[in-house]
């Protein structure tokens, strides 16, 4: 496992984002792990999480892109964030655009909140985790209402390696075979299950057999 996805998980337990317990998530299903990007609040936090975003986007789609495309509201400082990384890594400037919920009247008018989209410009969407893929279909359709875009793919923080909608695959690769494009994460589950069992991290054991096995029974019954 690469370095910077080592540190990453440890960041997330210690940024409280990934959080370990019961809990019941938007689809229904009780899942004894939760992550919430919304929990990096700082400065420090966000720039860190910038660079993540950064180094993945740049492994698995090089930097042959426009635009990062963060939906609202979560996407919103996550696709700032990352660009403003992907200029300090890597010296290339990506515009960012993001999408209101409701479409402004006044002033700056229109759904779009940043960068506008333009014919032929290539598209990377930034997301803080993807269960079952209904946030792209959302998204989606308001991206290619606004200009004649090539979407070059999706990046997410986690892969949580469940079933998507269709029961047979998880929702990344619900979303590539469905859409066409890349989706991907900067760690999957298995990635940060196989880091932190029996591993010490902020002073205490964070997955320990207990936990392990209330994991391995939730991916039983949710898992690809």
């Amino acid at each position: 496992m690469e370095l910077y996805k080592q540190e990453f998980i440890e960041f997330m337990v210690e940024s409280d984002v990934l959080k370990f317990g019961e809990f019941t998530l938007k689809s229904g299903r009780k899942s004894p792990f939760f992550m919430n990007a919304g929990a990096y609040v700082t400065g420090t936090q966000l720039r860190r999480l910038g660079e993540y975003y950064a180094r993945a986007i740049h492994d698995h789609y090089g930097l042959d892109f426009d635009i990062l495309f963060g939906p609202a509201y979560k996407g919103i400082p996550l696709s700032v964030a990352a660009a403003m990384a992907i200029s300090e890594l890597y010296g290339k400037d990506i515009r960012y655009c993001s999408n209101r919920k409701e479409v402004k009247d006044h002033g700056d008018t229109g759904i779009l909140l940043g960068s506008k989209l333009k014919d032929g410009d290539r598209v990377v969407i930034i997301e803080d985790v993807t269960t079952s893929g209904k946030s792209i279909e959302e998204t989606f359709p308001i991206i290619k209402a606004q200009a004649d875009v090539e979407v070059k793919g999706l990046m997410v923080s986690l892969n949580r390696m469940e079933v998507g909608k269709g029961g047979k695959k998880c929702a990344l690769d619900e979303i590539k075979d469905l859409y066409g494009f890349g989706a991907n994460a900067i760690v999957t589950m298995d990635e940060v299950v196989e880091y932190l069992y029996n591993r010490e991290c902020r002073g205490r054991i964070i997955i320990d057999d207990t936990l392990k096995a209330a994991i391995d029974a939730y991916y039983k019954q949710y898992g690809v």
